[in-house]
């Protein structure tokens, strides 16, 4: 699962079908009008990557109903992901599908999904392409800070800050450390870390971090709402540990 959150109108499953597939790290276009040989037709959100020189393609249409897709809605949508050449399809459903409809699909590149099932399908492609990378490019000052070596300019500063910025260290080291297994250079050490969520499951009971760290963050299981709360708060623990460096280094 990428989020918890569950789409509330058409345009808003639209959107965030269109908002995985980019965060994956696909241009996307969300109500797109396509030529096909039959003609012009608007797809809700096609997606295209490029690997190596080739591209692949990507068509969704998205169904917020209350009442289960047809046979004719899915036979329709296989005919334009084949008119135009696409290398998968996928309707994704609020409401399901009825009876016939998977058989309309079987040895087809087109899948009917719910919303929970989308996700699943790309959550591997968006950790890789969106999770880890945005840790690793927000917070990696928070890891040099946490590390248990000191900064160059540390014997620069008097020995009230020097306690100072020692207690901050203690503080959030173990954060430090547990965000680090989240990023793009802990996969390339290939580390056996856990990298699960929620925090809560991988903290001693008497980590400092239940008293630092506010607990949404700690207990949140799905992962964007984790980056969307733990971005903000590791970046103003950067500035907490900047705020220490002399002007002049």
């Amino acid at each position: 699962m990428i989020t918890s959150r569950t789409p509330d109108s058409w345009r808003d499953l639209q959107n965030e079908v269109g908002r995985v597939l980019a965060e994956c790290g696909f241009s996307v276009e969300v109500e797109n009008t396509l030529t096909t040989v039959r003609g012009k037709v608007e797809i809700d959100v096609s997606a295209e990557e490029e690997i190596k020189g080739r591209r692949y393609t990507i068509l969704c249409e998205c169904k917020y109903w209350k009442a289960r897709v047809p046979q004719a809605v899915v036979h329709g949508f296989r005919t334009v992901v084949a008119d135009i050449g696409a290398h998968a399809g996928y309707i994704i459903s609020s409401a399901g599908f009825q009876e016939g409809a998977f058989e309309a699909v079987a040895k087809t590149n087109v899948r009917l999904l719910p919303w929970t099932e989308f996700q699943e399908t790309f959550e591997a492609t968006w950790y890789e392409h969106h999770f880890y990378p945005t840790i690793t490019e927000r917070l990696d000052a928070l890891f040099s800070y946490t590390e248990p070596f000191f900064p160059r300019w540390f014997g620069n500063l008097s020995e009230e800050l020097q306690a100072e910025f020692i207690a901050l260290k203690e503080r959030y080291q173990e954060l430090g450390w547990l965000l680090f297994t989240f990023t793009t250079y802990s996969r390339m050490v290939r580390t056996n870390a856990d990298r699960s969520l929620p925090l809560i499951k991988h903290l001693h009971e008497s980590s400092s971090l239940t008293a630092s760290v506010p607990p949404e963050i700690l207990n949140a299981s799905a992962p964007r709402e984790f980056l969307e709360l733990v971005i903000p708060f590791g970046e103003e623990l950067i500035q907490q540990f900047r705020a220490f460096r002399p002007n002049e280094v």
